[in-house]
């Protein structure tokens, strides 16, 4: 089994998750006492947060630089960003380093395609939305096409994850809205819906809606988990 490595912290809520869902991911695969091989690097969260409000990009690129040859050192054989956001410093992330990088919009593409989805529905931080780095990944790489929020809704989508659910709050207020923004890119030709921050699958389940929805998360785990333990 390979060793997989962690960026976490961004929020430390869903890092938590991928913990599990890597862990699970093994049991469910090798039996139940079998669990994941796992270094972590978790960062502070509230400076990275600082510096996404002030555009200071360069910075977090350093400092997930850091990390990740960090984790080479300590014998990760690859590693992954455990948020979407940031991956829009991916590549100078993943050039600091030799071990390989799973990218989190490639884990969802695939799937995405895999299922027939051509046009999707983004709901992620205001950076993953109005920005290029991942849907353009996603056009360019599997030839699928992202809808996103209008404006105001694009804020609201933004504010609950950093207000609410990387503070662990689950507000039912907040979960109706977000179905109601689901709904709205259905209506506009949306086929499924991705979760495209890891916190947001902490509040909207499967359960809350008919239409399909991909937890980039999850998949991002599921991808970790076959190359850990691919020959």
């Amino acid at each position: 089994m390979k060793t997989i490595g962690v960026i976490g912290g961004m929020s430390w809520e869903s890092t938590a998750n991928y913990y599990s869902a890597l862990n699970q991911g093994v049991a469910q695969s090798l039996g139940q006492w079998h669990s994941a091989k796992v270094i972590i690097n978790s960062v502070d969260f509230k400076d990275i947060k600082e510096q996404q409000q002030n555009d200071e990009w360069d910075q977090m690129a350093m400092t997930l630089s850091q990390a990740a040859i960090s984790l080479e050192r300590a014998g990760a054989d690859f590693f992954l960003i455990a948020t979407n956001t940031m991956h829009k410093i991916a590549d100078a992330v993943a050039n600091s380093v030799s071990i390989p990088f799973i990218h989190i919009a490639d884990s969802t593409g695939e799937a995405l395609a895999a299922s027939g989805v051509t046009k999707v529905g983004l709901l992620a931080t205001r950076f993953t939305m109005e920005e290029g780095f991942y849907k353009n990944r996603l056009r360019e790489k599997f030839a699928i096409e992202s809808l996103v929020p209008n404006k105001q809704d694009r804020q609201f989508v933004h504010e609950v994850i950093y207000n609410e659910l990387c503070l662990g709050k689950i507000n039912d207020a907040a979960r109706q809205e977000y179905l109601r923004i689901i709904d709205d890119l259905v209506a506009e030709g949306a086929q499924a819906i991705i979760l495209g921050c890891t916190e947001i699958a902490l509040l909207v389940k499967q359960e809350d809606t008919s239409i399909r929805l991909f937890d980039t998360a999850q998949l991002h785990c599921d991808a970790a988990v076959k190359w850990a333990l691919q020959d």
